[in-house]
């Protein structure tokens, strides 16, 4: 069903678990080492998380940089 704007309702669109599950199959990790970086971001990943969520960070990252970005607002 659409709705007036031509757009899909939300209704429509969804589907149900077990026929996501056939189309859509997790990869199984074989190591520990995958298991472990699967849980645990790196100290640069962290770096960056932080400064997308804060806006000025993440503006300037974008014009400057993200080294010198980080370094100014969490340096």
């Amino acid at each position: 069903p659409k709705e007036p704007s031509g757009s899909l309702s939300a209704d429509s669109i969804k589907i149900k678990k077990e026929v996501a599950n056939a189309f859509v199959k997790r990869k199984k990790r074989s190591s520990p080492y995958e298991w472990y970086f699967e849980y645990y971001k790196s100290p640069m990943e962290q770096m960056h998380e932080r400064c997308e969520n804060y806006p000025p960070c993440d503006y300037l990252s974008d014009q400057v940089g993200f080294a010198l970005a980080y370094n100014r607002f969490f340096g």
